[in-house]
């Protein structure tokens, strides 16, 4: 009988990490959006010739600014990452002398009232 001991010690091992990783499908993961939520009301305000400023106002911050050009600023959504229902959006905004000058986006629709400036 005393054999049997170490055998023991060593099933009972390998049946708790079986049963431990068997658990590991049951994890529930957390749904954290990443990113800028925008609505297209939002992008809808948006209008050529805008200053830097006034899109910050209407839009916030942008996720990303490309580090290599300084006129183009980058809002990305991501929702669900990996998942069979996950949301992507993004958004690209140039800029040519200090005021917006396009918008860039497949998931968005270019605002009807962008060619028309803002009354300065």
């Amino acid at each position: 009988m005393q054999w049997l001991k170490p055998y023991s010690l060593a099933v009972a091992v390998v049946l708790s990490c079986s049963i431990l990783s068997a658990c590991s499908s049951w994890v529930y993961r957390i749904n954290i959006p990443q990113g800028n939520f925008l609505e297209q009301s939002d992008v809808d305000q948006l209008r050529v010739n805008m200053t830097r400023e006034q899109v910050l106002f209407v839009l916030g911050k942008p996720v990303a600014e490309d580090a290599f050009d300084d006129d183009t600023w980058h809002y990305l959504y991501v929702f669900n990452l990996g998942r069979k229902n996950e949301q992507r959006k993004q958004l690209t905004l140039e800029f040519e002398d200090q005021k917006l000058a396009r918008v860039i986006s497949d998931d968005y629709e270019q605002p009807e009232q962008f060619n028309t400036p803002l009354e300065q």
